[in-house]
C-alpha cells in the first residue's frame, strides 16, 4: 500500500493504542504510521530482505516503540496480554490470519485490509451472512469501515480492497460456547434442505424459538442475521 491517505484512514479506523502486531509489514509505511500514532508496535514479515530494510530504516526508533520480527505471524504464539492486529494483509492468506486472531484470547481487535468481496461477505454487506462469521459473532462484532482502491497499491491488484474491522465485544452473547457451534454448525450443514428442518432434527420448540426470533420456516440460512441466530439459541436452550 502506498497511498499515504489509505494509511491515514487505516489508522484512523484502527485506532491503535498499547501493543499492536502488524503482520505483513513490508516497506514499513504503515509500521511507522501506528508508531506515531502511539502504539507498541510489532511488525512481522517474512522476507529476509524487507526485514533488513525495514531494520536499517527504523534503527533510530525507541526500541520501546517498534520491534521487527522475521517469521511467518500466522505461526507465532499470540502474546498473553491484550493486543490489537492492524494489517495490510496478503490476499492469499487472509483466511489463515483471521482464523488466527480469532483464537487469540487476548486479541481486543483486529483492523485489516483485505479484498473487498472478502470484507463484504464477512460484514454481511451482501446481505447474506457466512458460517465464520456467525460462528464467531457472540465474541465479535464484524464491520466494513470503508474502501480502498485499487490504485493505493504497487502493483496495482486486479480488485479493490477494503477495511474489515473484528473487534471483541466486552462480553460474550451466549454463554455456553460449545452448544452455539453446535447450533449453528448444524444450521449451515443443509440437513434437511432448510435452516428449520436442520434444527428440527435436534431440537424441541423450533417452531416458537423461530416466531421469537422473527425468521420465516423457509428462511434460507446465509439470509439469518447473526443477531436472529442468538435470539434462536436463546429459546432453544431455555
Amino acid at each position: 500500500m502506498v497511498d499515504r491517505h489509505a494509511v491515514e484512514t487505516l489508522v484512523k479506523a484502527a485506532r491503535p493504542s498499547g501493543l499492536v502486531l502488524e503482520p505483513g509489514a513490508g516497506e514499513g509505511m504503515l509500521t511507522m504510521a501506528l508508531v506515531q500514532a502511539g502504539a507498541e508496535v510489532v511488525g512481522y514479515e517474512i522476507d529476509p530482505l524487507l526485514v533488513a530494510k525495514l531494520r536499517a530504516t527504523t534503527a533510530k526508533t525507541a526500541e520501546t516503540k517498534l520491534k521487527i520480527v522475521k517469521g511467518d505471524f500466522t505461526r507465532m504464539r499470540p502474546p498473553s496480554t491484550p493486543f490489537a492486529v492492524v494489517g495490510n494483509i496478503p490476499y492469499s492468506i487472509t483466511s489463515q490470519i483471521v482464523d488466527w486472531c480469532l483464537g487469540a484470547p487476548w486479541l481486543t481487535s483486529a483492523t485489516l485490509v483485505t479484498q473487498l468481496e472478502y470484507a463484504r461477505k464477512r460484514s454481511g454487506d451482501f446481505g447474506r451472512w457466512s458460517l465464520v462469521t456467525v460462528k464467531s459473532w457472540p465474541w465479535f462484532h464484524w464491520e466494513l469501515l470503508g474502501r480502498i482502491g485499487r490504485e493505493s497499491f504497487r502493483p496495482i491488484p486486479s480488485v479493490d480492497s477494503a477495511i474489515l474491522r473484528i473487534e471483541r465485544r466486552p462480553e460474550p452473547l451466549v454463554a455456553d460456547g460449545g452448544a452455539w457451534q453446535d447450533l449453528v454448525q448444524l444450521g449451515f450443514s443443509g440437513v434437511g434442505g432448510s435452516l428449520y428442518a436442520s434444527l428440527s432434527r435436534r431440537y424441541d420448540g423450533v417452531d416458537a424459538a423461530f416466531d421469537r426470533a422473527g425468521v420465516a420456516r423457509d428462511e434460507v440460512v446465509a439470509f439469518v442475521h447473526p443477531d436472529q441466530w442468538v435470539a434462536l439459541f436463546a429459546s432453544l436452550h431455555r
